[in-house]
Parts: C-alpha cells; sequence; structure tokens
C-alpha cells in the first residue's frame, strides 16, 4: 500500500461489518482505521438493534417462565424497568469488547460524522472539530436507519419506532404494530407474550414471504393464540393523537377500519444510512433506499472503494454482515479469500423463534426439484416435554433421488441453536443416511434430526 496515504483502510462504520473487516486488515498488517458516528463502538447492532431487541426477549421470555410458575396464580405484569434492566448491562459489556478488540489489533478509532471529499478522503466532524484522513481504500459500513413514513412522526412516546423500544418509560396495554417485517413480528410477539394486546398491520397478504410457508402458518396460529390480531392486506390512511387523557393513536387504514390503540410502533422498513456520506464527492451513487450496489467482491463502482452489510441491502443479518466486511477487507488488501457459503442461516428471534438453512418447499417446487419431506414435532420429543414446548415444529427437505439434504425449517425453543447442525450437513453435502445412522444425545432437542430422518425414509420406501 501507498505510504501517501494516512491508512491502507478505513472503515466507515464500527457495527458487524465495519467492525470485522477493520480487524481483518489488520490482522493482514495493515494500517487501519474506524470511523463511528455514534459516540460508542458497536453501531446500530448494539445501541438499537441486534444486541438490545434480542436481550429484552430474554427478558420476556423469563417473565413468561415466572409466571407459568405461578401454578394458577394472577401471573404479575412486568414493568418496563425490570425487562429492560439488563440490555445496559448487556450493552456495555459488547462495547467493551469491541473498543478492545480493536485496540488489541492496533485499530485507530475516530467519533463523528464521516464524508467524502474526494475518492481518497473522508473529512470526520464531530463536537471537538473537524479532521481528514486519508485512505487508499475505504469501506462503507453504514448500516441503515429507521425508514421514514409520510405523515408520521414519532415521539418515543405514543408513536414509536423499533430504535424506540428499548427506551420505553412503560409498556401499553395495547398496541399496533404497523409493517410485519422480522422487526415488527419479533416485538409484535414479544409484547403479546407480555399480555399487551397487538395488533398488526401489513399491506402485504402474508408476512416473512422469504421463509416456509408452513412455518409461518404456525408462527400465526401460535401468535393467535396470545390473542395477536393480523390486519393483512391493509394500509394506514392515516394517524392521529387523541388529546386525552390518556393519549392514545388512532389509526384509519384505506379499508374504512380504525384501530385505536395507547401506543403505535412503525416498523415498515429501514433505507442505508448513506445520506451524510456526500456520496456523489467519491463518484457514488445510492438507491433510491440509500443502498449500495456491490460485485462478488463487495466492490463498488469505485475500485477502491467497498461496501458490507446492511448497507448493500439482503440478507441483512448481523452474521452475514460480519462475514462480508472479513471478505470486503480481503479482497481490498488483495489477500486470498473463500466466498461466503450460500447456506448461510437465517434466524428469526420471534417468540416462538424461527431458523432455516437452505430452500424451502416453495423454492424447490418452482425449480422443479424432486424433494421429500421428513417432519419431527416436539411434542414428540422427551426434551419438547421437558422444556414444556408441544407446538414447536421442524422438517427438513431431502432430494427424491440422491436423498441429499436440501433444506432444514424449524419454530420452537432454540431453533436458531438447533439449525446449525443441518447447516453443516447442508454445507458438507450430507444426507438422509447421516441423519439415519449417526447417534444424538437424549433427551435433547436434536432428536427432531433424526425423527425427520426417519419420517422422511418411510416415505421414499413406499
Amino acid at each position: 500500500m501507498s505510504h501517501s496515504f494516512d491508512y491502507d483502510l478505513l472503515c466507515i462504520g464500527s457495527g458487524p461489518a465495519g467492525q470485522r473487516g477493520a480487524v481483518q486488515a489488520a490482522k493482514l498488517g495493515k494500517r487501519v482505521a474506524v470511523v463511528e458516528r455514534r459516540g460508542t463502538l458497536g453501531g446500530a447492532c448494539v445501541d438499537t438493534g441486534t444486541i438490545p431487541s434480542k436481550t429484552l426477549r430474554e427478558a420476556v421470555l423469563w417473565t413468561q417462565a415466572a409466571n407459568t410458575r405461578a401454578h394458577g396464580m394472577s401471573p404479575a405484569r412486568a414493568t418496563a424497568a425490570e425487562l429492560l434492566e439488563r440490555i445496559a448491562l448487556v450493552v456495555a459489556r459488547e462495547r467493551s469488547v469491541i473498543t478492545a478488540q480493536l485496540a488489541r489489533n492496533h485499530v485507530d478509532v475516530f467519533c463523528g460524522d464521516a464524508a467524502f471529499t474526494d475518492p481518497h478522503t473522508v473529512v470526520i466532524r464531530s463536537k471537538d472539530g473537524a479532521r481528514e484522513c486519508t485512505a487508499a481504500n475505504i469501506l462503507i459500513a453504514t448500516g441503515t436507519e429507521t425508514a421514514a413514513m409520510p405523515g408520521v412522526i414519532a415521539d418515543g412516546e405514543i408513536i414509536i419506532t423499533h430504535d424506540d423500544v428499548t427506551r420505553l418509560k412503560a409498556l401499553p396495554r395495547s398496541l399496533a404494530v404497523v409493517g410485519a417485517g422480522v422487526i415488527g413480528i419479533e416485538y409484535a410477539s414479544m409484547f403479546a407474550a407480555l399480555g399487551v394486546e397487538v395488533t398488526v398491520v401489513d399491506r402485504r397478504d402474508r408476512p416473512l414471504e422469504f421463509l416456509d410457508t408452513e412455518i409461518v402458518d404456525e408462527l400465526i396460529h401460535q401468535m393467535r393464540k396470545h390473542t395477536v390480531a393480523f390486519r393483512f392486506g391493509e394500509a394506514v390512511e392515516r394517524l392521529e393523537v387523541t388529546e386525552g387523557p390518556p393519549r392514545r393513536a388512532v389509526l384509519w387504514l384505506e379499508s374504512g377500519k380504525r384501530i385505536v390503540a395507547d401506543m403505535a410502533l412503525f416498523s415498515v422498513g429501514r433505507q442505508g444510512a448513506t445520506t451524510l456520506l456526500q456520496l456523489g464527492a467519491a463518484g457514488l451513487v445510492a438507491d433510491e433506499r440509500g443502498r449500495l450496489a456491490v460485485d462478488a467482491a463487495f466492490r463498488t463502482a469505485v475500485p477502491h472503494i467497498f461496501a458490507a452489510g446492511d448497507v448493500i441491502g439482503y440478507p441483512s443479518l448481523a452474521a452475514t454482515s460480519s462475514e462480508q466486511g472479513r471478505l470486503a477487507a480481503c479482497h481490498a488488501m488483495g489477500a486470498a479469500a473463500t466466498p461466503m457459503s450460500a447456506h448461510f442461516p437465517i434466524g428469526i428471534y420471534s417468540i416462538p423463534e424461527m431458523s432455516m438453512v437452505g430452500e424451502t418447499e416453495q423454492q424447490l417446487t418452482a425449480a422443479r426439484v424432486p424433494y421429500e419431506v421428513g417432519v419431527a414435532r416436539y411434542r414428540e420429543i422427551a426434551r419438547g416435554q421437558i422444556v414444556g414446548d408441544d407446538s414447536g415444529f421442524f422438517k427438513m427437505l431431502f432430494h427424491r433421488e440422491s436423498r441429499r439434504l436440501l433444506g432444514v425449517h424449524i419454530i420452537g425453543t432454540g431453533a436458531t441453536e438447533l439449525l446449525h447442525i443441518g447447516q453443516a450437513v447442508l454445507g458438507l453435502g450430507g444426507g438422509l443416511d447421516y441423519f439415519l445412522t449417526t447417534v444424538f444425545n437424549y433427551p435433547t432437542l436434536a432428536e427432531c434430526y433424526k425423527v425427520a430422518a426417519l419420517n422422511a425414509a418411510n416415505k421414499l420406501a413406499v
């Protein structure tokens, strides 16, 4: 790398992609710096996204378990303060881990808003002033921010976005969730598990189209058991907030329906956090949703500028963003890198949680791939009875001729952990015979693999 630049790699953003990219380049012996617009490291992942929301989910599950152990007594209603207490501790710990990791690898850190002045130069503005940094290569890993909804202004109390959830001062009695994407469904299920009356509104006919249809149907069924009401094929025409007391949100739908709730959570998508970057000065243009297009090496239209993580769009997962950042750094530094596996896991941290890897039945049917389904239900598994989950559902898809594993789809306790066995077998090209001959610990949820494999084998034998 040319020493005419301050750094070999400058990472804009310290979330999973920026952090991992910076560490990878540092381990290759390069001069690296990270710019983070927040005063603390970790990006939205640690500040308002993955870490806080999953910590909140665990608090909700603990509350559920405590109420289950009440043995018929009136369940205790958790307060917002009780639920959010642990979030600050976990977030602080994660930030300290990231800070220590970057320091250990001699990565310089700058806090402030970054903006391009030319393709190799970024100006960083903070309350302490402005400074310029030059870099031979730049990695844009700014992630996403909540997309604005016309006519809706979040006040953090009655009208909120998902960024506000982990800062609530009180839990509502009723909640309207606008948007049935991953974030909307996760929070809707969490609030419903706390006894909040939840209504979900989405203009689509069904949520989470990228997941297996049967798994999503089971999720909707279980959420309805928690009294969640779904209004699919509906859109919000206008929003009002009553004067009160108490102040309430009134959502008027295009169909003429009216929903009144103590609080309205708008989760209508996210857009790339690129507005402040002055991309034009670097010769870049984002799409209408603020995202950047990249090639297989995560290289943008400007050869020495890379982008990774949520800012480039699908799959927008913390795990894949981290790997994308690492691979982008390798390509930028000219280091050999194996492409990311196509068989990455998807985890939805709703209650109950869902996870999948590989193909869905719908994809296989559209591609005319002959397949067979193997099914197991948690109520058939001893561990399912032990943990009190009799509604978990597990299925594997196998090629009818080669018997190779094509996909794994799970809804239920521990789905996001349980999936990794199937991910490994899928990645190694294994199939039905492995599951039929291997031995799993007993009693564990992993026995679902054996039961589902036997179910598929019985069907193939006919």
